[in-house]
């Protein structure tokens, strides 16, 4: 499975146009010219999916930045992005706030995840129930021996409020309850990863594609601990793997014929043979 380093997740992907410059082929730019903003989980799958888009349609031109999902939602409401990036899906305030700027918005699913808890490779443990999850990202534990480990300070990294993945992982992980307040909120999944790689006592959540031989992923139990399952393509395929979930990208309907094109690239074989070779999981 190709993986991508940490370092490239920080970066901003500008795909200018490279057309010879005659007239026609800076109108045809103009027409297909994206700004792609959000979710850093469906960051890498969206700059892959941009420079091959890129390879076929050379007079395009793809700006794609990363920062959350909610950051990519209230740009998309605010009209400085064509398409959002999401990894979880909108709330019930936001697509009021939609209605009620009579945006009407598409959603559209290009791919799925496994959400992979990362511990750092040193670590004994190697799998966690659910509800140990929930009680170490709320502050109920705190030390690595009361879940099987060494007698050492837990450590847990987040994503900020912004990020869908830390939406998801609050939701889906810890019941909905509160993160404790000794949480370190990270910026960014690459930073996750790259900081749970260097802290022996570390604990942090990302996106499948994210997972490097710098982190060591544990196999999560939501039956109480009877079955252990670790983040796979195929876990969520078969849906074995219990923190799955879907990518989506959101926009505007009357930007249909703009990004149309890009769109439907990415649901076809070849834009999901794509999404494969990122770490994720194909619609089909």
């Amino acid at each position: 499975m190709f993986k991508f380093s940490p370092i490239f997740f920080a970066s901003l992907l500008l795909i200018a146009a490279c057309g010879g410059g005659s007239e026609a082929n800076q109108a045809e730019s103009a027409t297909t010219a994206l700004s792609v903003k959000g979710s850093d989980t469906v960051l890498p799958l969206t700059q892959k999916e941009a420079e091959e888009f890129m390879k076929i349609h050379p007079e395009a031109s793809i700006t794609v930045v990363g920062g959350g999902s909610g950051t990519g939602i209230t740009a998309l409401m605010d009209g400085s992005t064509d398409i959002c990036m999401s990894s979880r899906d909108m709330k019930v305030s936001e697509r009021m706030s939609f209605t009620e700027k009579n945006m009407d918005i598409k959603e559209v699913v290009v791919g799925f995840d496994a959400l992979s808890v990362i511990v750092h490779p040193d670590n004994p443990v190697s799998q966690l129930t659910r509800e140990q999850m929930e009680d170490i990202f709320t502050g109920k534990t705190t030390n690595w021996k009361d879940v099987g480990g060494s007698d050492a300070l837990i450590i847990a990294y987040s994503r900020e409020s912004s990020s869908g993945t830390y939406e998801f992982f609050k939701e889906h992980v810890m019941d909905k309850k509160n993160y404790a307040s000794t949480v370190l909120n990270m910026p960014a999944t690459g930073a996750i990863v790259q900081s749970v790689s260097q802290t022996a006592g570390a604990i942090g959540y990302i996106g499948l594609g994210y997972l490097t031989p710098s982190v060591k992923a544990l196999s999560v139990s939501y039956d109480g601990g009877k079955n252990f399952t670790p983040p796979s393509v195929e876990g969520a395929k078969d849906k074995s793997y219990p923190i799955a979930r879907p990518l989506y990208y959101f926009y505007d309907t009357v930007k249909q014929d703009q990004v149309a094109e890009f769109v439907a690239f990415i649901l076809s074989a070849e834009g999901q043979k794509h999404v494969a070779e990122i770490g994720y999981v194909p619609l089909n």
